[in-house]
């Protein structure tokens, strides 16, 4: 039995569908009973919910050979580092209470850096919290920049006719796509072949900028001619506040953007074979943010 948690989001929703492909039996967990629905229809069992509460936690990873872990984000918390911490701390209890042998974890790039990083800085006091749990066997993925975060520039050249954000257009970092750390972790969760307290860098198919990013989705959405524009931090963090994100929230964001700007939000692992994943950013802007472009375009 596997348990996954966070099986309706992006990540977990690919993985719990990869494991039952491959006739295993999977324990998905959710706070929506309902949107859990699809997963038993393919023969999971069901198991609604809130990582925040230990005790159920506990009940979810009972007898399980493995299980998928993370600390769902949540950008209406009015503080979003104090709510990582709680669940953080749940988790960890969970795990240590049930007696769960294995598990893969999800974490981030530079989530070795206790600081500096806004909301990855609670990564790493997750990956803490979990070494800390004798007879635990866990493997900490660090996955890079997601491109899905590129999702959120639909509705500005939509409205404007611009992509643009906080990162410098010229800083070149790796970035991935959420489905290939899915597989990643589905193959390392049937694999089980990690063993004490462990991580591993997913750092996508190569290092763009943020001018190559949007050349691509220009190319992918027919306008071949879209300019990216850096955003100044306080306008970011305008915006931000402006969707319903906290001033403290919005503020630990813009220390993310601040720590890929300067070098701080950097990984260790240089690139290789076992680091690098299939998606490039071509295929990722035809294949998701067009149709998620063209969505919004119609007022879907």
């Amino acid at each position: 039995m596997y348990v996954i948690l966070g099986a309706t989001g992006n990540i977990g929703s690919v993985i719990s569908n990869a494991l039952l492909a491959k006739g295993e039996k999977v324990r998905v967990v959710g706070r929506n009973a309902g949107k859990l629905q699809p997963f038993v229809d393919k023969g999971a069992e069901a198991f609604p919910a809130d990582i925040n509460d230990s005790a159920a936690l506990a009940k979810a990873f009972a007898g399980a050979r493995a299980a998928f872990l993370l600390v769902p984000p949540d950008m209406t918390s009015p503080d979003y580092r104090a709510h990582q911490e709680q669940l953080s701390d749940a988790l960890a209890s969970a795990v240590q209470e049930s007696g769960l042998k294995y598990a893969v974890n999800l974490s981030s790039i530079a989530a070795q850096a206790e600081s500096g990083t806004g909301p990855i800085a609670g990564l790493h006091s997750a990956e803490k919290k979990l070494n800390r749990i004798a007879g635990l066997h866990v493997l900490h993925l660090r996955p890079a920049y997601f491109m899905e975060n590129d999702l959120m520039g639909a509705e500005v050249i939509k409205d404007f006719g611009i992509f643009g954000g906080a990162l410098k257009p010229e800083l070149r970092i790796p970035v991935i796509a959420t489905r290939d750390i899915a597989a990643y972790a589905a193959e390392r969760l049937m694999k089980l072949d990690f063993s004490g307290k462990s991580t591993q860098e997913l750092l996508g198919a190569g290092d763009v900028t943020r001018i190559e990013v949007t050349a691509a989705i220009g190319r992918a959405i027919g306008k071949p001619e879209l300019s990216y524009v850096q955003f100044p931090y306080a306008q970011v963090e305008q915006v931000l506040e402006q969707k319903g994100v906290a001033l403290k929230s919005a503020q630990l964001f813009i220390e993310m953007y601040r720590g890929f700007n300067d070098g701080v939000a950097v990984g260790e692992e240089p690139r290789s074979a076992a680091n690098t994943t299939p998606t490039t950013m071509e295929q990722f802007a035809q294949e998701v943010f067009a149709p998620a472009f063209r969505g919004r375009a119609a007022g879907a």
